[in-house]
């Protein structure tokens, strides 16, 4: 059996609801229906707030904070396949929640080196994400990542930026962190016009390419490594590589 749910955490809530009550046993799950033809049985599950408010109840009375924490920060992997190994670590900790500890158990193993990743990902982004200054002073930075990590970079700028406006956007999930003055949120953005920059900003980033160009040394150039140390999926926002 193949499941489909609505990509959402409620939708996935819901989706452990039916496993487990309705006894089901998914081979795959999908976020839609996939374009080839599968001759397996399709599941449609529909969101339902009574189903996921007692499955999100029962994981939080039944797990520590420190898994619940982790399931949160799984299901931002939404480039991977994870639903199949999160449902099974799930039903796992509702049987014995001790067994979430061990690393032998193949969900076990397979999410803690995802989380590792994510958190990889995370730290990335906080040394090569870039800041532009907007005409009304407020900060704008643009990000292209392999994981959803808005929720973690907001945390982390929040406490950096505290008195200044800030904008979060996240290019490809079509979502922005907004903090304008004691107001902050995640929205959805489904159109935004390129902001204007201010004239301030205009001659930072040329000064800073001035500067990044005079400290090459051309004869230690290593492309390769730099790509190593600098991936290109980093560097579309990165004032310095434009």
């Amino acid at each position: 059996m193949i499941l489909i749910y609505d990509k959402t955490f409620e939708g996935f809530l819901s989706l452990v609801y039916d496993v487990y009550y309705q006894k089901l046993r998914p081979i795959k799950i999908y976020k839609e229906i996939p374009n080839e033809i599968v001759f397996e049985e399709i599941k449609d599950i529909q969101t339902e707030e009574q189903k996921y408010t007692k499955v999100l109840k029962a994981i939080k009375s039944n797990f520590s904070k420190q898994t619940v924490q982790k399931i949160l920060n799984i299901f931002m992997c939404d480039s991977k396949d994870f639903e199949i190994a999160l449902l099974e670590y799930i039903i796992l900790g509702f049987k014995d929640n001790k067994q979430l500890l061990n690393i032998n158990n193949s969900c076990v193993f397979y999410l803690t080196n995802l989380e590792k990743e994510l958190f990889k990902n995370v730290h990335k982004m906080y040394a090569f994400i870039r800041f532009e200054e907007l005409e009304d002073g407020t900060l704008y930075a643009k990000l292209e990542c392999r994981f959803n990590v808005l929720y973690f970079l907001a945390k982390h700028f929040l406490k950096r930026f505290n008195n200044q406006n800030f904008i979060i956007h996240d290019i490809n999930r079509k979502l922005a962190f907004i903090k304008i003055d004691e107001e902050f949120s995640i929205q959805e953005v489904s159109h935004f016009e390129e902001p204007k920059h201010s004239k301030s900003e205009e001659k930072f980033q040329m000064l800073w390419k001035r500067f990044f160009k005079g400290v090459t040394i051309e004869e230690r150039i290593n492309l390769k490594l730099q790509q190593n140390l600098v991936p290109l999926i980093y560097r579309t926002y990165m004032s310095e590589f434009i």
